[in-house]
């Protein structure tokens, strides 16, 4: 008998017919649950039914999320693409499969419904993405053939460490501490369920899954964390309803002006400074984009 352990998974990602091998922290999670309903049998003449009794005729959407440290060698850069890629309203869609030591699971047509940015130049570069997905299936052993051109990958993965540079309205900031960085896409599945599907239901196999979805909203927003100084006391009841915000992730060790690994540009954008009190004093900008249809092009990935 052997055990799975989640430190052995192996996590690719396969869409456009390419396959990538993603390396992923501890950090990872997934799973899909069926919707149950239930209906009381106690009746008039039945008084002893004191329960419910519950039918299982269709599955929610699996959710899964990990966490992938972003590297020197940049072959992470497909999931940046695939959080911020929005053509006609849908997301890329791609398959997941995860390899343990004794099966491959997979998760059918999934999205990333958000992806979390932490720039801090006092822990490991990281994105940490969510999603959902139609199915999760066992397809096979440790010894499956997952589908897909495997594509290059550097032969190392150096962690990176970064610190933040930031522009409003092209006035540089100092002091500043970290930045946390958001996309969410927020999708609302179609309806798939019917009493004419429900009634060929027999076990998981012939369940009602969802299928589709429509991207209802996108939400790119964040915060800007500063050390309140004598220099910009006078920010702390700042805000703005139109703003060019740009933010830059640079490589602890070199100036600000040096080539960032990752940049953002927001624009227009608003924004709300409020005080921060604590042992130091400090103050944040709560920023968000009022331009999400085409925030692939916003992003400049290791430029």
């Amino acid at each position: 008998m052997s055990y799975s352990f989640l430190k052995e998974s192996k996590l690719f990602i396969v869409y456009g017919g390419n396959k990538y091998r993603i390396y992923t922290n501890t950090a990872l999670d997934f799973s899909q649950t069926f919707a149950q309903d239930s209906y009381p049998v106690k009746t008039l003449h039945n008084q002893a039914k004191m329960f419910e009794e519950a039918t299982i005729t269709s599955a929610n959407a699996v959710d899964f999320s990990f966490e992938i440290p972003l590297t020197k060698e940049k072959d992470e850069s497909p999931i940046i693409d695939l959080l911020s890629e929005l053509s006609n309203e849908q997301l890329t869609s791609f398959d997941i499969y995860v390899q343990t030591g004794s099966a491959v699971f997979k998760v059918d047509s999934a999205v990333f419904t958000s992806g979390d940015l932490s720039i801090n130049p006092s822990s490991q570069f990281v994105i940490a993405v969510q999603g959902q997905g139609t199915k999760l299936e066992r397809v096979g052993d440790e010894s499956y053939t997952i589908p897909g051109t495997l594509q290059p990958e550097s032969s190392s993965r150096t962690p990176l460490l970064v610190y933040p540079v930031i522009s409003i309205d092209s006035l540089d900031m100092n002091n500043i501490i970290s930045v946390n960085f958001s996309i969410q896409n927020n999708i609302t599945w179609t309806a798939y369920e019917t009493l004419q599907k429900s009634l060929n239901v027999t076990n998981a196999s012939n369940i009602m899954r969802p299928s589709d979805y429509v991207v209802e909203k996108r939400i790119v927003s964040g915060t800007i964390n500063q050390y309140q100084t004598d220099n910009n006391i006078t920010q702390f009841d700042n805000f703005s309803t139109n703003s060019n915000i740009t933010i830059k992730a640079v490589e602890v060790g070199k100036a600000a002006n040096a080539t960032p690994f990752l940049q953002i540009q927001l624009n227009p954008a608003s924004y709300t400074a409020r005080m921060q009190v604590a042992d130091v004093y400090q103050q944040s900008y709560d920023f968000s984009s009022l331009d999400n249809t085409a925030l692939e092009t916003r992003i400049t990935q290791y430029s």
